[in-house]
């Protein structure tokens, strides 16, 4: 009885500020555990012509995937009859010439071999008269 009526000294001194920023450190453990397992599932990699995407596609055909390029953005998400649900966008540094472009999966792993579009230099330069 003497615990339940007597209020604690501790209470308010100690225990608050140690467990202040509990939620966010939690948080902050989750995102980046999920981070660190997607980063795990894929590769990245880049040369002067184009970018290279690997990603593991364990379980999910070809037919069941649907790739879409709109400028700089890859869209890659299954389809209803998949046995899998996968979406994801990746925004690339520059535009991607999707008729260059090449799709391979393999094993379930999905290579994304993306050419770089080549910038087109629309400036005409004036004669100074």
């Amino acid at each position: 009885m003497f615990f339940a009526s007597a209020p604690s000294v501790f209470q308010s001194s100690v225990r608050r500020p140690a467990y202040a920023h509990t939620g966010r450190s939690v948080d902050r453990f989750i995102d980046d555990a999920l981070f660190s397992a997607r980063q795990s599932a894929g590769a990245y990699k880049q040369d002067e012509t184009s970018f290279t995407l690997t990603l593991d596609m364990p379980g999910i055909a070809k037919e069941q995937l649907s790739i879409s390029i709109e400028g700089a953005v890859v869209r890659i998400q299954s389809k209803e009859d998949a046995p899998r649900r996968y979406r994801a966008a990746y925004e690339l540094p520059q535009d991607v010439d999707s008729a260059l472009s090449e799709a391979k999966l393999e094993n379930g792993v999905l290579t994304l071999k993306l050419a770089k579009k080549v910038p087109v230099n629309n400036a005409t330069e004036l004669t100074i008269q």
